[in-house]
């Protein structure tokens, strides 16, 4: 049996508790109990949540586990020595160390990030990079395995990385088992962006989601005002004003916000040519998308596919 201590400190947010069930579902699914878990903190006792109630918890030191979990809290909160001090030994005793959102600052400050790639909620990342540079932060991603150490993006990204872990133990099939029974999408892949295009634009009216939802659909053809105005039903006139008035971009940057939003995830996650990708996200060609990516990302395709090659391969 595998035992899980899942790490918590004052302050701490419950959403990264449901990391804890998809390990109680994959018992579940296997018929035997695969993982034992256990709540921890520095010194044991009630530990106050970020909501106001408090949560039992067993002292850190002297058991062995399996995993070491961080979780993270809605704000960041000075690390006691003491943690540092149990988390450091813990390290060389476990067989992974994780953390989610804001708990990868507990991992930093114990220099178990150091010279390794790591994330954190995207609201975190540029302090956790300030504070200790010699971490690699890549805050755009919703997880990221560097080796026995994982680290996850905030909130519901604390799902994803539990899966991954699981995956890693049981398999694939299990996870997706697990996945199921928790109805949520099995599973982010780690390179993934942490922001959505259609979640930053937020449209108030059916009409222009209704829009929205059509283009996402036909992203592979040209997509002019009109068309997307015949599917808002509205003129295009009136289309492009509800719009811009509702997510403050105009229709075409919003149509190449979700361009480059479907083919950074082609990129990442299949072997298409860099001009087949292009034609299937609606790019005239692999120039005009190298440009999309330049505004949006920095970077160009290339080195987006190259970044998701590499992280790959550290899986």
């Amino acid at each position: 049996m595998q035992r899980i201590g899942f790490i918590v400190c004052r302050g701490f947010q419950v959403m990264g508790f449901a990391a804890t069930t998809v390990f109680e579902f994959a018992n579940i699914i296997a018929g035997r109990a695969v993982y034992d878990l256990r709540l921890l903190s520095e010194s044991g006792g009630p530990v106050r949540t970020s909501t106001g109630f408090s949560m039992q918890t067993e002292p850190l030191a002297g058991i062995d586990y399996d995993t070491l979990i961080v979780g993270g809290g809605t704000e960041i909160e000075p690390v006691t020595p003491g943690l540092i001090r149990v988390v450091q030994q813990a390290v060389g005793r476990v067989r992974r160390v994780a953390a989610t959102c804001t708990g990868a600052f507990v991992l930093a400050e114990a220099g178990v990030l150091d010279g390794r790639r790591a994330t954190t909620h995207w609201f975190y990342a540029h302090d956790l990079q300030a504070q200790f540079p010699k971490v690699k932060v890549e805050e755009d991603r919703i997880f990221i395995h560097d080796g026995p150490v994982w680290t996850s993006a905030g909130m519901t990204a604390g799902i994803d990385l539990a899966l991954a872990l699981v995956e890693d133990d049981l398999g694939a099939e299990l996870a997706r088992s697990v996945a199921r029974k928790l109805v949520v999408y099995h599973r982010r892949a780690g390179g993934q962006s942490q922001f959505s295009a259609l979640l930053e634009l937020e449209p108030k009216s059916d009409r222009i989601q209704s829009a929205l939802t059509y283009a996402r659909r036909n992203l592979h053809a040209p997509l002019s005002v009109a068309q997307l105005a015949e599917a808002a039903r509205l003129s295009p006139r009136q289309f492009s004003r509800a719009f811009r008035a509702e997510t403050g971009q105009s229709p075409a940057k919003a149509i190449e916000n979700l361009r480059v939003e479907a083919a950074r995830l082609m990129m990442e996650q299949s072997r298409h040519p860099i001009d087949v990708v292009a034609q299937q996200t609606g790019f005239a060609d692999r120039d005009r998308m190298r440009r999309a990516f330049l505004r949006a990302f920095g970077q160009p395709p290339q080195v987006i596919r190259r970044s998701a090659h590499v992280e790959a391969l550290s899986d």
